[in-house]
């Protein structure tokens, strides 16, 4: 399945955090270790699967929770820690992360009504 490029943002956006929690983090380990892979790759597998696709609001305001809470809270702490330090290393990803907390979080029946809609 492709993804949109909000979608893909989302992803480079998270794996960037990843890779600044580890680093600061995990030190013994070159790129990132093996539970900050796991963790990477559950993000990643919400991502795909997030029923608002294109049209995803930030997770911490969306109304409909894809993470498990101990997986919630493991990015949550990533996301603690990377978010401040995103801005010089990712200036366009902290950015676009900064807009998506601003924009309205669509509600979960209105979007499965406009999908009928245009069918």
């Amino acid at each position: 399945m492709p993804f949109g490029r909000r979608i893909t943002r989302e992803k480079k956006t998270i794996t960037a955090m990843m890779a600044i929690y580890c680093r600061d983090h995990h030190t013994d380990h070159k790129g990132l270790c093996t539970e900050c892979v796991s963790l990477l790759d559950y993000a990643h597998r919400r991502l795909d699967t997030c029923p608002f696709e294109e049209e995803k609001p930030a997770c911490n305001l969306c109304e409909v929770h894809c993470y498990s809470a101990l997986m919630r809270e493991r990015v949550r702490d990533v996301m603690r820690y990377a978010g401040p330090r995103m801005l010089w290393p990712h200036p366009i990803l902290s950015l676009g992360h900064i807009l998506d907390k601003l924009r309205p979080a669509p509600k979960l029946k209105a979007r499965a009504q406009s999908e009928k809609k245009r069918r």
